[in-house]
């Protein structure tokens, strides 16, 4: 097994638990009713497509061939630009609660 392939099923579970996070956030958020104050929760929304976006190429590169090295760039990638995404949600959600 490969380097690339050791490493995908880390971003999917990463990725996996993050989407769940940025739920939590949303959620949050819409109790607290700082939703509409405030772009946390559409920051959160856009990572969350991010996570899920890592997720679906992560999980396509892991069930396909090792030859598909841009599913493995598009999952990380992607999973970069959430995480920022989610630190910028959670920074923007600190500064309005």
């Amino acid at each position: 097994m490969s380097a690339d392939m050791d490493r995908h099923p880390h971003i999917l579970n990463a990725s996996s638990n993050l989407l769940g996070i940025c739920f939590v956030i949303i959620g949050a958020l819409k109790l607290a009713n700082v939703n509409a104050r405030s772009y946390a929760d559409e920051t959160a929304w856009v990572a969350a497509a991010c996570f899920l976006t890592s997720i679906a190429a992560s999980y396509s590169a892991i069930r396909s061939d090792a030859g598909n090295s841009w599913l493995n760039t598009v999952a990380d990638v992607a999973f970069f630009g959430a995480i920022f995404l989610l630190a910028l949600a959670m920074a923007i959600a600190a500064i309005y609660l």
